[in-house]
């Protein structure tokens, strides 16, 4: 049986607090954050490699084979334990709902894993830039899929539209709170695992925007020279994006439940 909603609104208020106390050390906080990035990265590269050859071939199959293989992001996020801005929004908002942790605190908890997977996300796709993985090319005197569907993938989030960006934040983050939230109504791992899976397999598929995930493909593709990919189309991802998801994951997930579960008041 899942955990009761005010026991785990509770619990997510009293994680809030515990990461506002891990601020005292930004180092290791921003160390956990940097992970964190990087393990997104892991999930966006292992997106490109595997999906880019049925992307070449125009396949039905590209999308979903995508959602399929991403959601070792937060699973590697939840059970190595590090720090993800996408997910802070939920504690952070409960705890702020039940008044366990100062609005500057939560803030806190925010910018900073934010700078840290940003950090940890340049950093690794500089490594993967280095190793050459996306310029390999499958068959012989063809393009290299992987980097085809980067080009692709890239030259559509900067074409985009700023409320297609923004609504498509909020739609994500809706989702990976979402699987938060249910990750932290069990104590099941292996129902953890199953919760994240589908969750991010709705996002993923569905073609929804992720901070996150996005630092990394606009840091492949500056590292790339993909052209239209710029400095200022990067940051303008990451403000659009983020902020939909901060509202997607905020809003939509921690206020929603924060009501939602908060103890009725008695006479």
């Amino acid at each position: 049986m899942p955990i009761p909603l005010q026991e785990a609104l509770a619990e997510q208020a009293a994680a809030a607090r515990a990461k506002v106390s891990q601020l005292r050390n930004p180092g290791r906080y921003l160390l956990l954050s940097s992970l964190a990035g990087a393990f997104i990265g892991v999930a966006g590269v292992l997106l490109l490699t595997v999906s880019g050859p049925l992307g070449a071939e125009h396949s039905a199959w590209t999308r979903l084979v995508q959602g399929v293989v991403f959601g070792v992001a937060l699973i590697l996020v939840v059970f190595a334990g590090s720090e993800l801005c996408t997910g802070n929004v939920l504690p952070v908002v409960q705890g702020l709902s039940l008044r366990r942790v100062p609005v500057l605190g939560a803030a806190g908890v925010v910018v900073l894993s934010f700078l840290g997977n940003l950090i940890g996300s340049i950093v690794f796709a500089w490594l993967v830039h280095c190793a050459g993985v996306l310029d390999m090319v499958g068959v012989p005197g063809k393009p290299a899929p992987g980097s085809t569907l980067l080009t692709g993938m890239l030259t559509a989030k900067v074409h985009e539209s700023t409320e297609a960006l923004f609504f498509r934040g909020v739609l994500c983050n809706f989702l990976v709170c979402l699987a938060v939230w249910m990750v932290g109504r069990t104590r099941s791992e292996g129902a953890k695992i199953a919760l994240i899976f589908w969750c991010l397999l709705a996002f993923v598929g569905s073609g929804f925007e992720h901070v996150v995930a996005n630092m990394t493909y606009f840091s492949l593709g500056l590292f790339a020279h993909i052209p239209g990919v710029t400095v200022a189309a990067f940051a303008r991802d990451l403000l659009f994006v983020g902020l939909g998801n901060l509202v997607g994951g905020g809003l939509l997930v921690g206020v929603a439940y924060g009501i939602a579960a908060r103890p009725a008041k008695t006479d």
